[in-house]
């Protein structure tokens, strides 16, 4: 499927990243100056754009991805993974003379990690390859879009697709994104440190001082993502709080993904926003359960027999 459409249009299209994941298990994440040992290296596809598009797809969705591969093992790693999964990679263009994009990941042992990324072949991405795949963002129910790849073309995407825009501003940008492009989006997915840097708010962010921040951007929908307390969803002057499963995590570098391709999920099928957020919630919890990005990404049924362990 990588160099053809799908016979049928694609529900879901993400703009964005594919990274090579290089992890390594350690006890502690470690300080400034300080060197820890850890577990052997595994190699895992990822990168906040394919693994979107793999939790769309894993839950059912037809998906399309648009972006930049490397002309080296990590996109031919990438490209194969994606498809595997079934996800359209047409409009994943191989980029000649430029390594695919690599992200370093330490896991702790209370599932929590520390990434530092290297662009690569993500930092090419560019407004003429949205263009280029106008077939597939035109008929998309859905767009989802990151910020692992230039903003002029997460600009591009938001402004020309016809479905629902869904942005996850991660990583945190370094300032207050341009309004045109908040505009453009139908429902921003932050966490709360990324919401206080959208907002330009210094300091910590609670459930209420979230509601106040994100119903002063100019989004029809905000959905500030709580970690392992759920989500909080501000829609049309309300705001609604989702909570998420108790589990114990052994691996959360995922979740944040699984939860829009969950979300996205839930939206192709015509759930409200709350309860599209209710199942995301969901989905990004099952994704806890396992090591890895992509490897730990569910199926619907697999949502339901981790979260029932």
């Amino acid at each position: 499927m990588s160099n053809q459409a799908t016979a049928s249009p694609p529900e879901v299209v993400v703009v964005g990243s594919a990274n090579l994941d290089l992890v390594v298990d350690v006890d502690t994440i470690p300080l400034v100056g300080e060197t820890v040992m850890g577990g052997d290296l595994r190699r895992i596809a990822g990168g906040k754009g394919a693994n979107q598009a793999v939790a769309a797809a894993r839950l059912g969705r037809r998906v399309a991805m648009v972006g930049r591969l490397g002309a080296d093992e990590g996109g031919t790693i990438l490209r194969r993974a994606l498809d595997r999964d079934g996800v359209d990679t047409t409009f994943l263009h191989t980029t000649a003379d430029t390594p695919n994009g690599v992200a370093l990941i330490a896991v702790g042992a209370d599932g929590d990690n520390a990434i530092v990324v290297s662009p690569g072949a993500n930092e090419r991405v560019n407004p003429a390859d949205v263009d280029a795949a106008s077939a597939v963002i035109d008929h998309a129910s859905v767009t989802l879009l990151q910020l692992e790849i230039p903003l002029e073309a997460v600009a591009a995407a938001a402004a020309r697709s016809t479905g629902t825009v869904i942005l996850n501003p991660a990583p945190a940008p370094s300032g207050v994104l341009p309004e045109g492009l908040l505009a453009d989006v139908d429902v921003l997915v932050p966490n709360q440190t990324e919401l206080a840097t959208l907002a330009g708010h210094d300091g910590p962010v609670d459930r209420d001082l979230a509601a106040a921040l994100a119903s002063d951007l100019p989004c029809r929908a905000v959905i500030v993502t709580l970690g392992a307390d759920g989500a909080l969803v501000i829609a049309d002057g309300q705001q609604t709080h989702v909570p998420a499963p108790i589990v114990t995590p052994v691996d959360t570098t995922a979740a944040g993904d699984s939860f829009c391709g969950g979300l996205a999920d839930g939206l192709v099928r015509g759930l409200d926003l709350v309860e599209a957020t209710r199942w995301a919630v969901r989905v990004g919890a099952a994704t806890t359960q396992r090591a890895g990005a992509q490897p730990s990404l569910p199926t619907p049924l697999e949502v339901e027999s981790l979260l029932s362990d």
